[in-house]
């Protein structure tokens, strides 16, 4: 062995040994990954993404994937010339559009997603909210204030729902079977309505449903940042809550902050929001001691 190949397997050695208590803490867990953003788009780190969560299910924990496709739903209603609006970050979804929305979703977008993970040696399978009554839905209410005369009124955003209960039984059967879930973000209503909900919402709920050890959230940003532009390692519910009545959380990263508070009162031990264009997100998360992005507990 040269004295290159001494110094390579040395290192590889030195991380296998500090990864190790890391691999014995996640062994059997469940960890929710929410999968979207510039990640989704960006080809290398697609085909990285489907490798760690293969890698994941290899060493013995049990991912479940919720994945978003908002770029994908736009270039469709593009080239089939429908306006698209949003409210809050919200899309307004007609009859017509919620067609696109499940067709794109639960279809292109869910199968490729699934196939990442497939040609990387694991076995995923790509299935819906409406699968197996995984996701039963109730249409999400809005209500805006007039910024004249200060009068609230309901705002319809058509066909867009939030969860109302998660059966999990669809996601053990899979799990049980060594198979990994990939889930698109669209529920069903008691009528048989399809609604399209934001898959920051469905993940959140379906970790919570699960009683998730850990919650990923890969976004386009580092995590919390505080005042000064640093990143938040770590923060409480009551720091979280205040940090938003604060200001220092702001815009769009409020409802992800919502959402990982929400899943840790719901059972989930933990929920990180950290950037998923970072490579191996996902494993520098889990298996380094400080992780990659800002983690949310009770």
């Amino acid at each position: 062995m040269t004295d290159a190949h001494a110094a390579t397997a040395a290192q590889q050695a030195r991380i296998l040994a500090q990864a190790l208590p890391f691999l014995r803490r996640y062994a059997g867990a469940t960890v929710v990954v929410k999968y979207g953003g510039h990640a989704m788009g960006d080809d290398a780190l697609a085909e990285t993404f489907g490798a760690d969560i293969a890698l994941l299910k290899q060493v013995g924990v049990n991912p479940v994937v919720v994945h978003g496709g908002g770029p994908q739903i736009n270039d469709m209603l593009k080239r089939l010339k429908i306006t698209s609006t949003f409210v809050d970050g919200l899309r307004v979804t007609d009859a017509a559009m919620v067609e696109v929305v499940e067709m794109v979703l639960a279809g292109t977008v869910n199968k490729q997603v699934a196939g990442l993970i497939n040609r990387a040696g694991a076995l995923a399978v790509g299935i819906c909210g409406k699968d197996g009554g995984l996701i039963r839905a109730r249409k999400l209410t809005r209500t805006v204030r007039d910024p004249g005369s200060h009068i609230e009124r309901a705002l319809d955003l058509g066909y867009v729902g939030e969860p109302e209960q998660i059966d999990v039984r669809v996601i053990h059967a899979l799990t049980g079977a060594g198979l990994i879930p990939v889930i698109a973000p669209v529920g069903v209503g008691d009528d048989g309505q399809t609604y399209n909900i934001n898959a920051d919402t469905v993940a959140g709920a379906v970790a919570g449903a699960l009683g998730a050890t850990r919650l990923l959230m890969l976004t386009d940003v580092p995590g919390v940042l505080d005042r000064g532009g640093k990143l938040v390692a770590e923060m409480s519910v009551p720091d979280a809550r205040a940090a938003i009545s604060e200001g220092i959380i702001s815009g769009g990263m409020i409802p992800k902050v919502e959402t990982c508070i929400n899943a840790v009162q719901h059972g989930v031990r933990g929920a990180v929001i950290l950037d998923g264009r970072e490579p191996h997100a996902c494993l520098l998360e889990l298996f380094i001691e400080r992780g990659l992005g800002t983690l949310v507990t009770p």
